[in-house]
């Protein structure tokens, strides 16, 4: 165990990044992921490869090891929360190498699209366990670190709801946690400024936001690579401990359209012209016939699509293993805006077992859409 203690209010170490300093140590290659949304992205930024939070502690990285050869992975995608970026994981971080210091920011977003129930938190432990459980087995020498960011919603609260579930999972598995959003709000109280100073849409941070983020994180990572940390690497075991909820999305990934069959009436399409939220490939298969259909296999706990969902969006309907078929209706407040990716969960059941899903387009679309388009970008499975 590492004993170093806390070195400010507002990190937690935990078992510090053993690894990835004894991987300094070796002057070896060295990868870094991001995985998050828009924050993590660097949206509000002036440049978000220059000065977002993310940019800031590549440079601190780059200069205070300029012998390493680093390697940086952005995974952040606006909009996402933690149950899609245990889907991406495999994807968008670790399809092409193992990596050594994994930083997840998903506190905003999860706070953002979820009800604070019993059944918004558990979803909640269960899109981060997923990550965290994820990593372990695919590249289990990498330290990871949880990153709470700060918005107008939880800065109302003095224990934000989704930030306690993040931090039931950190403590879990011993993992570093980093609070932007603590250390926001006692610079408010002690009257440094305003929100607004910092985010001026109060969610994402200007560069002085991403500044102060960034400084935050920076001492972190200074004290906590320090040669004289105790502990060594022979102290921390990343045996997995026991799962804190059954369900945690451990077995998710996204898988390529190009494993769907029985397509009918549904033709390749590249990105459209007025997407946002995604910076990787979004060729999809599309359609607006309500005859429109085609099928997937799923041998796990769980079934969901990533779609597309804009202005013209229409409803769909599934079956699973020959079963009903149920309607699913995806469009929401944001698809009169731009067309975007959606996850949408078909099926969850309690034991793995193997499924049949046939998806197909209806005639029916929400009284606020203009078209009954099916765009699906990626199928899910957990």
């Amino acid at each position: 165990m590492n004993n170093m203690m806390n070195i400010n209010p507002y990190c937690t170490v935990r078992e510090g990044l053993p690894h990835f300093r004894k991987k300094l140590s070796l002057n070896e290659p060295v990868t870094v992921a991001f995985l998050g949304g828009s924050i993590t992205e660097g949206y509000g930024a002036s440049d978000p490869d220059q000065s977002s939070w993310r940019a800031l502690t590549e440079q601190y990285l780059q200069t205070a090891y300029a012998s390493a050869e680093w390697t940086f992975i952005n995974a952040g995608v606006g909009g996402t929360n933690s149950t899609l970026g245990a889907h991406r994981l495999q994807a968008h971080v670790m399809s092409e190498q193992d990596i050594d210091l994994l930083f997840i920011e998903f506190a905003v977003n999860d706070s953002q699209h979820r009800e604070q129930t019993a059944e918004g938190r558990a979803e909640t432990i269960r899109g981060m366990e997923g990550i965290v459980r994820q990593c372990r087995r695919l590249s289990p020498r990498a330290d990871i670190v949880f990153l709470y960011s700060a918005d107008e919603n939880n800065l109302r609260e003095k224990e934000p709801f989704f930030i306690s579930a993040h931090e039931e999972v950190a403590a879990h598995y011993g993992l570093p946690s980093v609070s932007f959003f603590a250390r926001v709000r006692d610079w408010l109280w002690a009257g440094g400024g305003t929100w607004e100073q910092l985010a001026p849409d109060r969610t994402h941070p200007n560069d002085a936001g991403y500044a102060f983020y960034a400084d935050l994180l920076l001492a972190f990572l200074e004290a906590a690579l320090e040669e004289n940390t105790t502990g060594t690497m022979n102290e921390i075991s990343f045996d997995l401990p026991v799962p804190l909820l059954e369900g945690s999305y451990e077995q998710a990934a996204m898988r390529n359209m190009s494993e769907a069959y029985d397509v009918k009436l549904l033709r390749k399409q590249g990105r459209p012209d007025n997407m946002v939220n995604w910076r990787y490939a979004a060729d999809h298969l599309a359609s607006d016939s309500q005859e429109a259909a085609f099928s997937f296999d799923v041998n796990g706990h769980g079934a969901g699509l990533l779609l597309l969902c804009g202005p013209d969006s229409g409803m769909l309907e599934f079956s699973v293993n020959g079963g009903p078929f149920r309607l699913v209706n995806p469009f929401d407040e944001w698809c009169p805006l731009f067309q975007r990716p959606v996850p949408v969960q078909l099926v969850a059941h309690a034991q793995a077992e193997p499924m049949r899903i046939r998806v197909r387009n209806t005639a029916r679309k929400d009284e606020r859409s203009i078209g009954n388009w099916l765009r699906v970008l990626a199928l899910l499975e957990h």
